[in-house]
Formats: structure tokens, C-alpha cells, sequence
């Protein structure tokens, strides 16, 4: 945009613009001005007076800092398989809102989402196991924390898992403990114990994202300061677990009394 265009834009003389584009600081421009010249040009008036780094406006901030994504009830979805392609070599922290998919049964699978997949169960789960095959080979470590609670209502076919067939708790208790001596040390699994502590379902993507599961809808951040954030509560469940990562299999062994 020229000097003219700009003046004529905000309705002041080519002079003003040109005194105010001058080295020398011969003019300083009132608010309106400035406000005027950021919206005319699509940047903040912070960054026009050299206050920020950053030259979008704050709904421009705000739009790329934060997301809402529809979370379809499936296996993986495209998002989330997007975002672990975005983030891989990154470690990945992860809180699942029950058991973690890429750790199940074929069959467990199948009783979990035949209701809501859509395609046929085969169709959806072949579609996915290749999906959960390449974030488990990804080149990113899984930290994965779990309340101590879900494995034990799992177990005992409780709460969400009533209904579960015995004979499949026991198989997927199996593979559980196989997975983790595995997939170890790129897989850690922790159980935390939510009377001391709570979280609510949420990944972080190493340092680029974290996103907040709703249910509905993923809620996602990619500004610094909330990635941290998100980051440093998942830290405090880890640190804080009654269950560490070499304690699962003997832990999950356990639990095979109580199917």
C-alpha cells in the first residue's frame, strides 16, 4: 500500500503518513491514528509502536491460539492423527478419558465402538489398526498417566466396563502387561490416584499444542504459555503415581485376580 493510498484509507493528508514514516521521530501519531492505520493495514497497534513481536491483532492471536474440533466418536480421527504426524519425534503426554485405544484389543475394540463407527466394526478397525500401528512406531515417546481406578473397574467389569466378558478383561489384562514390557521405555504407562489428583482428558503434543478433550469437541492451544502449563500438570501426575511405568506388568498381574 503507498503513502497516498494509506492517507486517503484513514482519511488524514500524505504528510501525516510521511512525517510518521521519518526516522527521525519528527511526529509522533495520536491513538486514533494508530488505531486507525492498524486496522487499514490488518496488524496491532502494539506492533506498529514496536511493543510486540507479533504483527497480527489479538482476535488474529486469539483465532490461532486457540481451536475448537469437532471429536467424532471413533478410534483414531483424522485430527488426532494429524496432530500425532504434526508433533512426531516430539513426546507425546497423553491422559485418555478411559483405557488408551492404542493399547487394545481387536476384540475390545469391537465392543467398545461398534455402536458408533459407522462402516462395519471390521472395516473401521482395519482402517484404524494402521493408524495405531504407526503411532506406536512413531519416532515419539508416550508417557501415558491413568487413574489407578479405571484399570480396577476394568477389571472387575465395573462402572462403563459392566457387560465386558470376563474371558476378554482377562486378555486385554494380558495385553497390557505385554505392551508395556514391549513398547518400554518409548511407552511408559502411570497410574495416579485420583483422590489426590484429578485431570481431565487432555494430550500434549510436545511443544506445539495441547488439546483438552470435551467430549464433543477438542479444545486446542498452541500459545506458549498453556502449553506449559498443560505440560506441567501432566509432570505432577507422573511424578506423583502409585504405579510407575517398570511396576505395570506386576500391577496389571494383579489385577487379574479381581475379573
Amino acid at each position: 500500500m503507498t503513502q497516498s493510498a494509506l492517507a486517503r484509507r484513514i482519511g488524514v493528508d500524505r504528510s501525516t503518513i510521511s512525517q510518521l514514516l521519518k526516522g527521525d521521530g519528527a511526529r509522533l501519531p495520536n491513538a486514533q491514528v494508530v488505531g486507525e492505520c492498524a486496522a487499514a493495514l490488518g496488524v496491532s497497534a502494539d506492533w506498529l509502536l514496536s511493543l510486540t513481536d507479533h504483527p497480527e491483532n489479538a482476535a488474529a492471536i486469539m483465532a490461532n491460539s486457540l481451536t475448537v474440533t469437532a471429536a467424532p466418536r471413533a478410534l483414531v480421527d483424522e485430527q488426532i492423527f494429524n496432530w500425532h504426524m504434526e508433533s512426531a519425534g516430539y513426546k507425546i503426554r497423553h491422559v485418555p478419558a478411559g483405557l488408551p485405544d492404542m493399547l487394545k484389543s481387536d476384540e475390545m475394540l469391537v465392543w467398545e465402538y461398534s455402536p458408533h463407527l459407522g462402516r462395519t466394526t471390521e472395516q473401521a478397525i482395519n482402517a484404524s489398526r494402521d493408524r495405531l500401528h504407526w503411532m506406536r512406531s512413531a519416532q515419539s515417546d508416550y508417557e501415558i498417566a491413568l487413574p489407578r481406578h479405571e484399570l480396577e473397574s476394568f477389571a472387575r467389569g465395573h462402572g462403563y466396563y459392566s457387560g465386558l466378558p470376563a474371558d476378554i478383561r482377562r486378555r486385554q489384562l494380558d495385553m497390557f502387561a505385554e505392551l508395556s514390557e514391549q513398547l518400554y521405555p518409548s511407552l511408559r504407562l502411570y497410574l495416579f490416584d485420583a483422590h489426590r489428583l484429578y485431570s481431565s482428558p487432555i494430550t500434549v503434543f510436545g511443544p506445539l499444542l495441547a488439546v483438552l478433550y470435551l467430549g464433543r469437541n477438542y479444545l486446542a492451544f498452541r500459545d506458549r504459555e498453556r502449553v506449559t502449563g498443560f505440560t506441567g500438570h501432566f509432570d505432577s501426575l507422573v511424578r506423583q503415581a502409585d504405579v510407575t511405568a517398570r511396576q505395570i506388568p506386576d500391577f496389571v498381574a494383579g489385577l487379574k485376580k479381581l475379573v
